[in-house]
């Protein structure tokens, strides 16, 4: 196999491709054993057709699209190998020829990983900061854990207030007539949350148990139903029930119940150092942070749109399975929230520009610095994910074989040594 490549612009080229006529033989063998099994020819049983009447009757030409699919996965592979490139997306591939007894060409229009001119990231100036915790910091906590604690009382006189969990009925009318996914039953809603159409939350402040009120709240512009986006509605809303957060006082009970502590006043140093240890790796990834962005503010690079755009599809991916960890679907979360996919994939682009970015800088730097992870290091952080998941450190390597991760693995350790290294050698700042 004979394989070319000529860049014609920015970070696209084409790649020229020949495959021997012996390989295209091989193929064509291969496609005629799969088509002739569905073929019928009276006077033949399926599969017994011999290839030259077959050829004869359809022709060969019928062979090509198979003998394709067989062939092209593996001839491009080996291309890519060969002339060295680095593609970030599907090749729009063009057939030139291709026959009987003749080699095949074709050409591979691909989008390749850009090249990355490094500016100055030895020496980067990050400012020092300290990690210090106040007692605002401990008194926050504290309330975040008495929330965390609190006993759901139910509530049978009253209004409804912020913070309330409430149990409703609902269904939305536009111009008087029902429409599509504005109705739930002993639907559980804290209000607050923000977790409805804005303004819905609010009208049902102040509602009683077994109340019924018409709300009435206008669908954002960029909702997903076309019919519903900007539109005004009205909800007809009853309160089944209400429960309301009932507080534990904070004293030393309190600190006994939710920690191993005696006392409120030993629970609240401890608490200190917890908070002491987060705001100090805070700190580090923010000092992290702040050099990988001067590092990339002083590189030239021109990003493809389609890794961008790649990006941020794994980060909705990402989105999307942590909400279906929390019972909830993205199609779900896009009808409460009266967002779209476009929408989300828009908030996230900025990210994911930034994370293409990071990569491929951070990439560059460690290439130049020749950074790499060991076999000892890949071993390391394989047996850390044993004693995570407790599962056998042979059997967590043979996951990541199988799913074909463990180049990806490699590179997320290359990754966190290169910002080490970049950390080190910056200088700081009063």
């Amino acid at each position: 196999m004979k394989a070319t490549w000529e860049k014609i612009e920015k970070n696209q080229g084409v790649l020229t491709v020949e495959v021997e006529a012996e390989k295209v033989a091989v193929a064509l063998d291969k496609a005629f054993k799969k088509v002739v099994a569905k073929v019928n020819v009276p006077g033949f049983r399926k599969g017994k057709v011999p290839r030259s009447m077959f050829e004869a009757r359809f022709g060969v030409e019928s062979l090509y699209q198979d003998a394709l699919d067989i062939i092209l996965p593996e001839a491009y592979s080996e291309a890519v190998e060969e002339t060295k490139i680095e593609p970030v997306d599907r090749p729009e591939v063009d057939v030139q020829e291709m026959g009987k007894g003749q080699a095949l060409k074709f050409t591979a229009k691909v989008t390749v990983k850009p090249e990355v001119t490094l500016g100055e990231y030895k020496g980067v100036e990050v400012e020092e900061k300290k990690a210090e915790v106040t007692e605002e910091d401990i008194t926050a906590e504290l309330n975040r854990l008495q929330q965390r604690h609190a006993e759901l009382v139910v509530v049978e006189d009253g209004p409804a207030e912020n913070g309330d969990m409430t149990s409703i009925d609902f269904e939305g009318f536009k111009d008087d007539v029902a429409f599509e996914g504005g109705k739930g039953e002993n639907y559980s809603l804290e209000l607050g949350s923000g977790s409805f159409i804005p303004g819905f939350e609010e009208q049902v402040v102040g509602m009683n148990v077994g109340e019924s009120k018409d709300i009435n709240v206008t669908f954002p512009e960029d909702y997903h139903s076309e019919e519903l986006k900007g539109q005004p509605v009205i909800f007809k809303v009853t309160l089944n029930g209400l429960k309301r957060k009932n507080l534990p006082a904070l004293d030393d009970e309190f600190a006994k119940d939710v920690s191993e502590f005696e006392t409120l006043d030993e629970y609240k140093e401890d608490i200190s150092k917890r908070l002491l240890t987060q705001k100090e790796q805070a700190l580090k990834t923010e000092k992290e942070n702040a050099v990988v962005e001067k590092v990339i503010a002083a590189s030239e690079v021109e990003v493809p749109a389609v890794m961008i755009e790649n990006q941020v599809s794994d980060m909705l991916n990402e989105f999307a399975n942590r909400l279906q960890s929390q019972g909830m679907n993205l199609e779900l979360y896009t009808q409460f929230t009266g967002q779209t996919e476009e929408t989300l994939k828009n908030q996230m682009r900025p990210d994911a520009e930034k994370r293409v970015l990071g990569n491929l800088v951070l990439a560059a730097v460690s290439k130049a610095e020749g950074i790499e992870a060991s076999e000892e290091e890949l071993q390391e952080e394989l047996e850390k994910m044993g004693k995570t998941y407790n599962r056998p450190v042979e059997e967590v390597r043979s996951i990541f074989t199988a799913n074909g991760m463990l180049d990806q693995l490699q590179s997320e350790i290359v990754t966190r040594k290169t910002v080490d290294f970049l950390v080190a050698n910056s200088k700081v700042t009063a």
